[in-house]
Parts: C-alpha cells; structure tokens; sequence
C-alpha cells in the first residue's frame, strides 16, 4: 500500500533506496575485540559481504558488565551487558564521511551452575547484543543514504 500522494513517504527498502545501496556495497573495518568480531559478523548478515566496495563502515563496539540479581549468600545469578558502538559510513573511494553515529543496548544472561554454563550464557548474550546494534546502525545508515 503507498502511502496518500504528495506526502513524501518512500519505502526505506525499496529499489534504489538506502538499504538496497548498501547490499554486498560495504567493506568493514577490522575489528578490535571479540565483540566487534561478532557486530562484523552481524552487520555481514544484514548488509551481505562485499561484492563492489562502494562503502567503508568503521565500528567501535563496548561492552560494559554489571551483576543485577543477588542471592542471600553474595553470589551473583543473573548479569546485565550493556553495549555501546560509534559507527562511521564513508565513501570507498574519497574517504569522505557520509554519516557517523552511536547506538546503545542491553541484554542479560543468567549465571548457571558451572562456569562452562555462565561462560557459554554470556557469549550468547553478546552474540544477541551485537546483533541488536546491526540492526540499529543498518537501520541509521539506510535512513541516512534515502
């Protein structure tokens, strides 16, 4: 359905718009931890790899723990992450910067019986986090290039 004519509204997925731009058109800065490693990797399943490097995308990605649920005994169960990313898209071949931002999430995990467990808990947490913050800069980028 379109929307009432003359109202300036067009499809942000649509052919020729932003996020079709960006498809297989951008090239990724190398990541710097195993957080960024899995934002790369997120950004990879929503922008595709690059066939043509038309775009540069650098990504800063950090992470911050804290513990949120405490037993009686002092032991910690459940911890929250919260994430926070810079972004800048440039063009490949000025190197001239078409838009830059920061994006921020949370996610939490539970601490299980054994370490294994809480370790496995959490790197599926910041799995879910990275994944959030792709969505939110692909998101900003394809809005940035319509």
């Amino acid at each position: 359905m379109l929307g009432p004519a003359g109202c300036g509204f067009r499809p942000l997925y649509g052919p020729g718009e932003g996020a079709s731009e960006l498809r297989g058109a951008v090239a990724f800065g190398e990541p710097e931890s195993t957080a960024g490693f899995s934002l790369v990797r997120a950004l990879e399943g929503e922008l595709g790899t690059p066939v043509e490097t038309r775009f540069r995308l650098s990504v800063r990605a950090r992470i911050e723990e804290e513990g949120g649920v405490i037993t009686t005994t002092q032991e910690t169960e459940r911890f929250s992450l919260l994430a926070e990313a810079d972004y800048t898209l440039g063009e490949a071949a000025t190197g001239e910067n078409i838009t830059a931002g920061n994006v921020r999430a949370f996610t939490s995990y539970s601490a299980s019986g054994t370490p294994i467990a809480t370790r496995a808990a959490r790197d599926d947490a910041v799995d879910r986090l990275m994944a959030i913050l792709a969505e939110q800069i692909v998101a900003r980028l394809a809005a940035a290039l319509a």
